[in-house]
């Protein structure tokens, strides 16, 4: 093939790469949730899909790869093709938490992914079962401190497990921790007794406190909830330095063209700001943000991540 030949060769495949990602999408996506069905990142997920589908006539669909701390998914979509149809919903957990709480991961958190946006921000409930006999963050820690190691508390995600960690630190009390797959089976078993208290995030837990199947002993924000106006927070409780919260975002595969994640960009904002109402009646906030606002912020949620494990003396799985 000579110079002229292979210039015009290039030159159609660049026009004609630049045309499909224009015309984004023409076909269906994959949503890759690192979580199971049910939890905050799949509610999320799921709302997105569903906008998304109704915006660009293309179907979006939901694909839970939960388990193994988000390594499962997080591993499929670093593999996956770079073209905008394999997108990872996740959290905190899988880009900031883990690189702290593990000493190898089967994927980098940084140079893995190309970062798309900020989804919804959520803070976490602190639980236990309806007929515990502790209605007060105080009175389970008193309760704690006189029995080490006799309650356990579960955690289905790095933020639960550092939830639980920083309580005990904070209180000088000593608990056991179970850890499950996902946020239903964990609150399953705190309804059912087997487990004593955790760390739920307010999607998954709050319809389960309204029907009485679960006692919300505190709210781990700064604030107040409007869904549950009268919990107090662990500051209200005794607890000032005590602050939990998680995100959900969005990812493409590293290679993804700087075009094709702003595309991806604009439409999951649209798709969010089309039902916003339905993020904010499950709690926490929706933040959308540009992809190097978001980079920063997993960046500096690594180094939070870093600093909290280190001071609660975790050592790394």
């Amino acid at each position: 093939m000579n110079k002229y030949l292979l210039g015009l060769w290039v030159f159609f495949n660049v026009c004609s790469i630049a045309n499909a990602q224009s015309s984004y999408p023409t076909r269906a996506i994959k949503f890759i949730v690192a979580f199971p069905a049910g939890s905050a990142t799949d509610q999320v997920a799921r709302l997105v899909a569903n906008q998304m589908t109704k915006q660009t006539g293309q179907p979006v669909v939901v694909d839970n790869r939960g388990g193994a701390n988000g390594f499962i998914a997080c591993e499929l979509v670093a593999k996956a093709p770079a073209d905008g149809y394999t997108v990872l919903l996740t959290t905190g957990t899988t880009h900031s938490a883990n690189p702290s709480l593990f000493k190898s991961l089967p994927y980098d958190p940084v140079n893995d992914f190309a970062p798309v946006t900020s989804l919804h921000f959520n803070v976490f409930i602190f639980v236990t079962s309806s007929n515990f006999p502790a209605n007060s963050v105080q009175e389970f820690a008193k309760m704690a401190k006189a029995n080490p190691q006799k309650y356990t508390f579960a955690s289905a995600n790095a933020p639960s497990r550092i939830g639980g960690e920083m309580f005990q630190v904070m209180s000088g009390t000593k608990l056991v921790h179970i850890p499950y797959k996902g946020a239903p089976q964990a609150l399953s078993d705190i309804m059912g007794g087997q487990v004593s208290v955790g760390w739920s995030d307010l999607s998954t837990a709050v319809p389960l406190v309204k029907a009485g199947k679960l006692k919300a002993l505190a709210v781990t924000g700064q604030d107040r909830l409007a869904i549950l106006p009268g919990l107090p927070t662990m500051k209200e409780q005794g607890f000032p330095d005590y602050q939990l919260s998680n995100w959900v975002a969005a990812y493409l595969p590293a290679k993804a063209s700087p075009m094709m994640v702003s595309k991806l960009n604009a439409l999951m904002h649209a798709a969010v700001k089309a039902d916003r109402g339905a993020l904010d009646a499950n709690g926490g906030y929706v933040i959308l943000q540009s992809p190097e606002e978001f980079a920063k912020l997993q960046a500096n949620d690594a180094a939070m991540w870093s600093r909290v494990t280190k001071a609660a003396g975790m050592e790394m799985e």
